[in-house]
């Protein structure tokens, strides 16, 4: 799952909001340095990506991707389940997206405890509302590129877009399969916290 899903999928106080974020950049083992409610969703997050990567339906999706992309089709297919997400965001939320979306730019804006990475990309995340824009197929294929121009081999994304264009109906389906799933899964989670 990447950016909105994994806000969604925690707790929605600013502190949680920020470290569901917030696992993305921290690396390592956590050490008390930050509040114990950020922390906790860093943890958290790290649990979604693993349940998500260890899912049976994810496994399916191997066949769909060529060799070559097979070891970064997790990034394509987090960025592809934000974009169903946001598209069928009152399925799977009661509070509108927009409203959501701003809370969480709020809490970004609030925090002193964002982590480097975290703390350069906010400001665009929030102006160009990142988050809710997900619902647009196009923007689907602008973070890819973006993702790409940030890995140290950005040809290991190329063909991507096109894969997941290709089979669109086949991953939203799985979409529908697996977030529930991930629902339950971090709902459990959070109540062992």
């Amino acid at each position: 799952m990447n950016y909105l899903a994994h806000l969604h999928l925690g707790l929605h106080t600013p502190d949680a909001l920020v470290g569901s974020l917030a696992g993305d950049f921290v690396k390592g083992p956590l050490k008390g340095e930050r509040p114990e409610a950020l922390e906790n969703a860093v943890r958290l997050h790290r649990a979604i990506d693993a349940y998500t990567d260890r899912h049976t339906a994810i496994a399916q999706t191997a066949a769909l991707f060529p060799r070559a992309l097979r070891r970064t089709r997790g990034i394509a297919l987090d960025v592809f389940f934000d974009h169903c997400l946001a598209k069928h965001w009152e399925q799977y939320a009661e509070q509108p997206i927009d409203s959501f979306t701003q809370q969480v730019y709020r809490a970004l804006a609030q925090s002193h405890h964002l982590p480097e990475g975290l703390a350069r990309i906010a400001p665009r995340m929030s102006e160009q509302n990142w988050l809710a824009s997900y619902h647009e197929w196009s923007v689907v294929e602008r973070a890819l590129n973006g993702i790409a121009r940030r890995l140290s081999r950005p040809e290991l994304l190329d063909g991507s877009f096109q894969v997941l264009n290709q089979h669109y109906e086949q991953l939203e389906d799985l979409f529908h399969q697996i977030y529930p799933d991930l629902q339950v899964f971090a709902h459990n989670q959070s109540a062992l916290r």
